[in-house]
């Protein structure tokens, strides 16, 4: 157990769904306190929906660590992940009037400590790239800036495309995921999505598109339409996972997610391209995608991102 004593900090325990209104509460504040610091004193950061919550908590497992304060109440969490040997952390805040006291390099520490134990090839986590003053904290503990996540959104059109293959409604569904796993590794050697694809239809807060070659799996998107802020119409198709073998399947594997949202009645499809994939992030842009919101990918010095082939997306925030 970790002490901040001259704070009466302890932890970390694994938060449950009951922790989540609190969870959402802190999460809100901490962001909203963030901007405000970087000069952005309107913004006002909405808790998120309590079933992508869920879906955060179930997916980190024993990853998902909270720190509480002498009253019981949640001083920080940090949200711990990994998908096979790729490890990433987030959401994690800790709560206004507790900063500064040493809390979030504990926080950070902690989550470091997990992902050696579960053996990642890859410790990352993202930020914004304005805010200088979290980057040099993170600095500090031994993470290094490498390239940007750009989120970009389009609308989708009106004719969308032929009908997209959802994993949900193949007949075979453990045959799907062993090609998918199988996929991904090949791809990205270590890297395991199932766990991510499973829990997202178990929630039911979105779907797996599957694109195939024949009768050869060669790419897949792993989406969510369950709306990411509380009491927001489901208006969104968020991809958080794609792979494709190459970027022409890439640009078949997008069409049909546009596809899937058009067939679901969803007005805009959102997408976090990593810019290290140059021409899938050239061809978004030819096709009308519009920049969104801009991360700063960081890992820890020793544990990078591997190489990949083709185009292997993965979202590092819920």
């Amino acid at each position: 157990m970790a002490w901040l004593l001259e704070r009466e900090i302890h932890g970390p325990d694994r938060p449950t769904v009951h922790d989540i209104e609190i969870l959402n509460r802190v999460f809100a504040d901490a962001f909203t306190d963030r901007y405000r610091r970087d000069g952005l004193v309107g913004v006002r950061v909405p808790q998120l929906n309590p079933v992508i919550w869920r879906y955060a908590l179930e997916d980190a497992g024993e990853g998902a660590m909270i720190w509480r304060d002498a009253e019981g109440e949640i001083a920080g969490f940090n949200i711990v992940h990994h998908s096979g040997r790729e490890g990433w952390m987030g959401p994690l805040a800790v709560r206004p009037d507790r900063q500064g006291a040493g809390l979030g390099k504990t926080m950070i520490r902690a989550g470091i400590d997990w992902l050696r134990d579960c053996n990642a090839r890859t410790v990352g986590l993202e930020t914004m790239p304005r805010t200088v003053e979290n980057i040099g904290f993170y600095g500090r503990l031994g993470f290094v800036p490498d390239h940007l996540t750009i989120t970009v959104a389009r609308d989708v059109p009106r004719r969308a495309g032929p009908p997209a293959r959802l994993l949900s409604r193949d007949h075979d569904r453990s045959a799907r995921l062993l090609e998918c796993s199988e996929l991904v590794d090949r791809l990205a050697p270590g890297t395991d999505f199932n766990r991510e694809l499973q829990l997202t239809e178990e929630l039911g807060i979105g779907d797996t598109i599957l694109v195939s070659d024949g009768e050869r799996l060669c790419g897949f998107a792993l989406w969510h339409s369950a709306p990411l802020a509380g009491g927001r119409p489901q208006d969104e198709l968020r991809v958080l996972k794609l792979v494709a073998e190459d970027v022409r399947v890439f640009e078949a594997v997008v069409q049909a997610v546009q596809s899937a949202a058009a067939a679901g009645g969803i007005r805009r499809i959102t997408l976090r391209c990593q810019t290290r994939f140059q021409d899938a992030y050239g061809w978004l842009m030819e096709q009308g995608f519009r920049v969104h919101w801009t991360d700063l990918r960081m890992t820890l010095r020793g544990y990078p991102e591997p190489a990949a082939q083709g185009v292997v997306l993965s979202n590092w925030e819920i």
